[in-house]
């Protein structure tokens, strides 16, 4: 990997671990659902422009199937089901759910492109998981005032992902990534428009959440997203995806310093496992073993 594509991936998970906190403060006053449709919609009306500029639409036509998929897969479910878990848990614990997004994305290789899982990356998604299932251990709650159905709602979002993933690496590679940008965010707005008129508040949302879901559209999700499938086609859907590594740091950086919010020590430790585990489950480390082993590709 250059040395420019380790720089934009920092970028990347700086802008992304921002985006766990505007929604922590624009999903409580929009709802979940307008949050996101009102994120989308905001980046389409940025994206599509620059795109016409640059003479990109025919992109937009030719792949417009894939871009419907993906659209789906990689804003229109994933920024709801955040949203929707904004509402009950905080920006740090979301950002460590959200670092399981590579595993989903090498079990969805295995089964979609048959790429082979060893020893180690099996080992990897097993500790993976436990780490999950540390961090809601005590938080599990499916009763009134749980966070069950938040910390769902993140796992739901985390597979989205990884079929995003491999969805654009299978469909999209031919397009720019201007193209996938917009016109994912572009089909997400318009899935989403129906939902969000019927969900919408009842009551007109203050100063503070329009900032959060303006800074939403503009750098978490137009600027963030050509970062995104720029890298993509540079470094590929593993490596790219990778950023989720990074990204529990700047949220609880975020979180820490806006909003007040702590690091326990089950989440520290969750974190941690479940940092292990997506590392060896993408084969970026590999787990001892008694003969020599290989170098991870």
């Amino acid at each position: 990997m250059k040395q420019s594509d380790l720089l934009e991936l920092v970028v990347l998970a700086a802008i992304w671990g921002a985006s766990f906190l505007f929604m922590r403060v624009a999903a409580p006053e929009f709802g979940p659902v307008a949050t996101a449709a009102v994120r989308v919609a905001g980046a389409s009306v940025l994206l599509v422009p620059l795109l016409a500029f640059r003479e990109g639409l025919g992109d937009l036509r030719r792949h417009w199937r894939a871009l419907l998929l993906v659209g789906l897969l990689n804003s229109a479910l994933p920024f709801a089901m955040f949203s929707y878990a904004a509402l009950s848990i905080n920006a740090g614990l979301s950002s460590i759910l959200n670092a399981t997004t590579p595993m989903w994305g090498a079990l969805v290789a295995w089964a979609w492109f048959s790429q082979r899982l060893d020893g180690s990356r099996l080992i990897g998604l097993a500790l993976g998981f436990a780490g999950v299932v540390l961090l809601a251990w005590d938080k599990a709650s499916f009763k009134p005032g749980g966070s069950g159905f938040a910390i769902l709602a993140c796992l739901i979002a985390t597979c989205s992902y990884g079929l995003a993933a491999n969805a654009t690496k299978r469909y999209l590679s031919g397009a720019s990534p201007l193209a996938v940008a917009t016109g994912s965010q572009f089909a997400a707005a318009m899935m989403l428009a129906a939902p969000a008129v019927a969900l919408r508040p009842d009551t007109l949302p203050g100063a503070r959440a329009w900032w959060a879901v303006g800074l939403l559209a503009l750098l978490c999700t137009s600027v963030a997203y050509i970062l995104f499938f720029r890298l993509m086609k540079r470094i590929g859907p593993t490596n790219t995806i990778s950023v989720t590594f990074l990204i529990p740091v700047f949220a609880l950086i975020w979180g820490w310093l806006a909003l007040g919010e702590t690091l326990t020590a089950s989440m520290a430790a969750g974190c941690l496992v479940v940092l292990l585990g997506t590392a060896l489950a993408v084969g970026v480390l590999r787990w001892p073993t008694g003969g020599s082993a290989r170098p991870a590709k």
